[in-house]
């Protein structure tokens, strides 16, 4: 192949959540004898995934993030010339929006985008999508994460179902383990008992991930179990509104606001179960952390978490929004240490099998490697369509 390819990725997020993870898994596991990696991202995010970046991974902050930021595009534009970037891969459509054109424009060979999540939040002529099909026409493969979000983004937005690959997201379920213990200590410097009951919601603190429902649904859970007790690891936009939340609603002395935590092994360990009461998703990494580390999930039957929460056998899902019924799928599990344990024991087993980080770095390097031979060799007979890497 000569020299390694050159492969740029791209964020405009402003904290670290799901996205960037799958990012940083990439950037650790791709080939170093096929692939020379840079992360463009903000400098919020950049401050925060420095420390676990490999060092040989140029890190560039950069902020790009409105059109009338003509200085960022045209920065975005030499960085993407000076290292002769052969492949542009975009993460979340709102980093494609300025990525992909300039992409297009700097004429790299094969530009990229992971879509990651449903855009469930958008409304009015947003939710037409056509600033997406226009973008489209500068994106030459979108890697979908999971099969919902893969026919998300034919049947919904209308993209094209030849550019559409699906390669499951993974994680190092390594990390996890039903054996680890918390740190000594930790419970008692957050004020829980030794046998309270204790929920775990990780999550970046906005909209999309629900805690309000959650909150709402609180009061009814600690009729059944007054001693239960709430952790919310993550940091975001709402946290002050969701204390006001707490308070108002009487929980201030059972619920925690954790901040972005480092060892998330460490906070699940704590938990008897894991909640998800996201509103949209793509395929998410707290399910699958939770399985490994033996805790089954309560979680909404959006995108692609059911098929990580399989209801009945890794744990519930139940409808977004409904705060009834998330309340009376947590205390069913509550009720019944047996049925957490053996849901705990079935999820890690399923995500092993499947949603590892080994088995998503592979895909990605084989379709990487498979796009670029196409291009590379266009004028010579076809290989296999790059879309059989993905699952299909």
């Amino acid at each position: 192949m000569g020299r390694p390819l050159s492969v740029l990725h791209f964020s405009n997020t402003l904290a670290r959540g799901g996205t960037e993870e799958h990012i940083l898994i990439l950037l650790r596991g791709l080939s170093r004898a096929h692939f020379r990696l840079h992360l463009v991202c903000t400098p919020e995010v950049a401050e925060k995934v420095q420390p676990d970046l490999p060092p040989d991974v140029e890190l560039l902050p950069l902020s790009l993030r409105r059109p009338s930021q003509l200085a960022s595009a045209l920065r975005l534009a030499e960085i993407i010339r000076k290292r002769r970037v052969d492949i542009l891969h975009s993460h979340l459509f709102y980093s494609s929006l300025f990525a992909s054109p300039i992409g297009r424009l700097c004429r790299v060979p094969v530009i990229l985008e992971t879509p990651h999540v449903r855009e469930q939040w958008r409304r009015g002529w947003k939710a037409h999508y056509a600033v997406d099909r226009l973008v489209g026409r500068s994106v030459d493969y979108y890697l979908a994460n999971c099969h919902s979000n893969a026919r998300y983004l034919v049947e919904e937005k209308g993209l094209p179902a030849d550019k559409v690959v699906t390669i499951h997201h993974g994680d190092d379920l390594n990390r996890f383990s039903p054996a680890h213990r918390p740190p000594d200590g930790l419970r008692r410097s957050l004020g829980f008992g030794e046998s309270d009951p204790v929920l775990i919601l990780i999550g970046r603190l906005e909209p999309q991930k629900g805690h309000r429902v959650l909150l709402e649904a609180f009061p009814i859970i600690r009729r059944e179990f007054p001693e239960v007790r709430l952790v919310c690891v993550g940091d975001g936009a709402l946290r002050e509104e969701l204390e006001r939340q707490s308070a108002a609603l009487g929980l201030a002395a059972s619920v925690r606001f954790a901040g972005h935590q480092a060892n998330v092994a460490d906070w699940l360990a704590l938990g008897d179960l894991t909640v998800l009461p996201s509103f949209y998703e793509g395929l998410p990494l707290v399910p699958m952390e939770s399985l490994a580390a033996g805790r089954p999930v309560v979680a909404t039957a959006v995108d692609g978490t059911p098929e990580i929460v399989i209801t009945g056998k890794t744990g519930f899902t139940v409808a977004p929004g409904d705060s009834t019924a998330l309340a009376v799928a947590i205390c069913t599990l509550l009720r019944d240490p047996e049925l957490r344990q053996e849901m705990g024991r079935a999820g890690r087993q399923w995500v092993l099998e499947n949603f590892t980080q080994e088995r998503l770095v592979q895909r990605t390097e084989e379709f990487y490697l498979t796009v670029w031979q196409r291009r590379a060799r266009r004028r010579s007979a076809p290989i296999a369509d790059p879309r059989e890497i993905g699952d299909r």
